[in-house]
């Protein structure tokens, strides 16, 4: 794949595909535990609050390929 540093896909992982919704050969692997977890409600992804903790169970922003570019955008202005 070109630019595969900014892609991976690790099907031998025990949770893959850890969210529902995106096709074999799309889910990108590289942003397992997501760096914007740590922005709370600013983070811009699709999360739940559950008894007071942030649930990303159903966001799928980090693990779409063409998703990478934006959020290494918003890490850098975060520094």
């Amino acid at each position: 794949m070109k630019n595969s540093e900014r892609f991976f896909e690790n099907r031998e992982c025990g949770y893959y595909p850890c969210h529902e919704g995106i096709g074999e050969g799309s889910f990108n692997c590289l942003f397992c535990y997501c760096p914007l977890y740590f922005m709370g409600e600013e983070c811009g992804g699709d999360y739940v609050m559950k008894r007071g903790v942030k649930s990303c169970i159903n966001c799928t922003r980090p693990h779409i390929p063409e998703n990478f570019e934006e959020i290494n955008s918003v890490l850098k202005k975060k520094r």
